[in-house]
Order: structure tokens, then sequence, then C-alpha cells
């Protein structure tokens, strides 16, 4: 099936990509970006500017919009009594404290995540009282360790009325870009997301569908209870489909026991007969349509650490072509500063970005949004 979707897109020298045999989805007004509409491809400040503060936190998505992230992504999950929460997963031992907090030592447990085992603390045992009462910590070792202990864990509302007031104190106006995490899992459970987020947004007054986007890598959420929900309100909020690997299946398809893969949804005949009727855009992992392969590792900052360990194959799949065929948005996620994540093609991690601009992304998730913004502002006009 991947085979069908590979192309013969080429790699540049200096890790500039260039689609071959492209057309412009916008041919009014003239446009530098081969994005759908034309248009500069937005930030995404992935679960804030999380390569510089613990993720998921007040002080994240403060720094991310100070760096000029037209959006902000709080990945959602929920607590006992039904607040939702910003959090990258359930599981909260190495994003907060808890592990060194002797009141909640007996809530420790092992639960199983969408299919896979997990031992530690789970935000759905926790009232939102107690968990004010934890604080984040950075979950990389790599990264700056000096503001653990320091910010809460907010809530959705939280996050909404922190953007409303820098858009007050600056007059620019910063979207969020929410992601319903394990949406089956807490289902099962009994609290489900999806109505919880969309009373949010109401009760503060943030559902302008240009300041929002709705993710999930599930599909049944987005198409089946999401879209109906929103049109109900009488809403027009763009939904987002996560792909993982497009050799993996969507949970909710692994619990419904279809057999369809991300790869199978990511044709361009199911982009646009079937994901396009509930989604505006897509968001797929960037190494699975540039593909990669692991080579002898490199050290490209000279810090004495050989940490670049893939290189680019020069093969790309027609993802974003498909996807702008069908009249879909791609912001592939994720993009990050550290050579451990870099190709050995990219010598600084801003080519990447403008890699992907040539190549006609709609915007990109990013650890590093003033990283994201030095890069558009630098990047060369597309190849028509």
């Amino acid at each position: 099936m991947l085979t069908q979707m590979r192309s013969s897109l080429s790699v540049l020298v200096a890790g500039s990509l260039v689609l071959g045999g492209s057309t412009k989805q916008c041919q009014t007004p003239p446009s530098r970006f081969s994005s759908l509409e034309g248009g500069k491809p937005i930030v995404i400040g992935h679960r804030g500017a999380s390569g510089e503060r613990p993720e998921h936190t007040l002080a994240a998505y403060r720094l991310a919009m100070e760096q000029g992230a037209d959006f902000v992504e709080p990945d959602l999950v929920i607590t006992k009594d039904g607040v939702l929460i910003a959090r990258h997963e359930p599981n909260i031992l190495t994003t907060t404290d808890v592990a060194q907090r002797p009141e909640f030592a007996a809530r420790k447990t092992s639960k199983q995540i969408d299919g896979v085992r997990e031992e530690g603390f789970f935000a759905e045992d926790f009232t939102l009282a107690e968990l004010k009462t934890l604080r984040a910590v950075q979950a990389r070792p790599d990264r700056d360790q000096s503001f653990n202990g320091l910010y809460e864990i907010p809530t959705l509302g939280e996050v909404i009325e922190l953007v409303k007031a820098y858009e007050q104190e600056t007059g620019r106006k910063v979207g969020i870009y929410p992601e319903t995490k394990h949406p089956s899992y807490f289902r099962r459970l009994g609290l489900p997301l999806e109505e919880r987020l969309l009373e949010t947004l109401i009760q503060q007054g943030f559902t302008d569908p240009g300041r929002v986007f709705i993710q999930s890598f599930e599909v049944t959420n987005l198409k089946d209870r999401l879209a109906p929900l929103l049109q109900a309100k009488g809403l027009s909020i763009p939904l987002v489909q996560l792909f993982g690997k497009f050799d993996q299946s969507p949970y909710d398809y692994v619990v419904e026991g279809r057999k369809e893969t991300y790869g199978d949804l990511v044709q361009a005949d199911s982009l646009r007969s079937f994901v396009a009727t509930y989604a505006k855009g897509i968001g797929p992992w960037k190494s699975s349509f540039i593909l990669r392969t692991v080579t002898e590792a490199q050290d490209l900052n000279g810090d004495g650490r050989a940490e670049a360990k893939e290189r680019l194959t020069g093969e790309i799949l027609p993802v974003i072509h498909d996807a702008h065929a069908a009249g879909l948005l791609v912001h592939p996620y994720t993009l990050r500063d550290e050579e451990s994540f870099q190709a050995i093609d990219y010598q600084d991690p801003t080519e990447e970005y403008r890699a992907l601009v040539q190549l006609g992304v709609d915007g990109f998730f990013t650890d590093f949004p003033a990283t994201a913004r030095r890069a558009l502002d630098s990047a060369p006009a597309a190849k028509p």
C-alpha cells in the first residue's frame, strides 16, 4: 500500500525540498508560499514553548506567544471531577512532581492506555484541587530543568483566559489548538472529553473558527461526535485528523476491530472521499512522508556529541499534494531544535522548516516557536 504512495520527489542541497511538478493551489493573489490558500504557514506552539519551559504550563504558553506562535496547543485529559486540564497523557508521572509527594503515594497504579500497560499516577484519579497542589517538571532530561517546581497544571479555561489576556495586552490575536487525548479510553471511564471541550469553549466565548482547531488521532470522536455536536450548536470550528505511523491503526478502529491503518486513510481517494467530509485539515508525523533512514551518528553543532543519527532518503510521499487536492490543510508535527531530532542533511534547525515551506505546508507544530518564526522570516519563495 505505501509503495503506491511513493513519489520521485527530490532533495536539494542544504536540505531544501522541491515538490516536483506541483501546481499552485492559489493563483490569485500571487504568493511566495504554496500553502493551500497561499498564506504564510502558521506556527503552532507544541505544548507551548516546551523546548524552553515545562510543557503544558501557562509559562510555556506565554513564552510561545511571545516568540511569535500563532496558536498554542493544549493537549487535554480530564480530572476525577470532570475538569479538562492540559497534560500530554493521563499518566502524570514524568511531567509533575507527584512521585515526590508522599500524600499521593497510594495513588500509584498500573493501567492499560490504548493497549499499552503503564505504571504511574493518572489524572482521572485526582480531583482538580489535588492536581493544583502539584508542580510541573521538564520531562526531557536533556532540556533545562531550572524551571521545575514553579508552575501549576492549568485547566483549559485558564489557558483560554491567558490567550485572551495576551490579546488584551498586546493587541495580537492568538488561537488555541486543543487535542482530545485518548478519547476512547476516557469515554469508557464515563469521562467523555468532547462535550466538556465544547462547553468550555462556549463558556469562555472562544469559538471563532479562525482561532480554534480541534485535533485527534482517533476518527470516531471527530467524525461521529464532535462534528455532529458542532453542527447542533451552530459552530464551525475546524477539525484536524492526526495521523500516526502509517502502518498503525487509530485506536478507536482497534477497539472496533477494524483493520484500516493511517496509511489507508492518507491515500488520495480516502482523503478526498472520507477525511475531507468531516475534517478541514490533517496532521501527519513529518517523518512518515519525508522519509529518513538510520545512519552513522554525526556531531552537527560541534559540542563533541554525535547525536544526529538519521539521514533523508530523498523519498517523499505525496501527502501534502494529495491533501491539498482534497481541500485539506496540512500541519505536520513535531519540529525540535535538538541535534538528536535533526536529519544530518539539515545543518541548522531552521532548514527543516524552510524545506517544509517549500513543500507547501500550511503550518507546523514546534517545541521552539522562535526558531519557526526565524525560519519563516527567511524562507525562500516556493517553487512554481
